[in-house]
């Protein structure tokens, strides 16, 4: 089992950027595949961002390429969003997600979440 607590969500202008960091408990943490979701007002929670248990996988929805860089660090057990270039969409509560030996790119495949970290990017 393992519990996830997300910190580095803020009020930033458009075209700057921020990251997002999701520190986990428990010693199994290498055996995650890890990702971030977001949710706006009004809208569904959508896949983000994800990657496998040593790195190597990555995975990205269209919006982000090229603009956030999902990594991990096992010995510190947290996962990181780096992201730049931000825009006003992006805004939304940004959640980490766990699943057990792969990555989570849907909602249905998520074994835990965080509590989530709000995002606002002002024009």
């Amino acid at each position: 089992q393992v519990q996830l607590v997300e910190s580095g969500g803020r009020l930033v202008q458009a075209g700057g950027s921020l990251r997002l960091s999701c520190a986990a408990s428990g010693r199994t943490f290498s055996i995650y595949g890890m990702g971030w979701f977001r949710q706006a007002p009004g809208k569904e929670r959508e896949f983000v961002a994800a990657i496998s248990r040593s790195g190597g996988s990555i995975t990205y929805t269209d919006s982000v390429k090229g603009r956030f860089t999902i990594s991990r660090d096992n010995a510190k057990k947290t996962v990181y969003l780096q992201m730049n270039s931000l825009k006003p969409e992006d805004t939304a509560v940004y959640y980490c997600a766990a699943r057990g030996w792969s990555i989570p790119t849907m909602t249905g495949e998520v074994e835990y979440w965080g509590p989530g970290t709000q995002v606002t990017v002002s024009s």
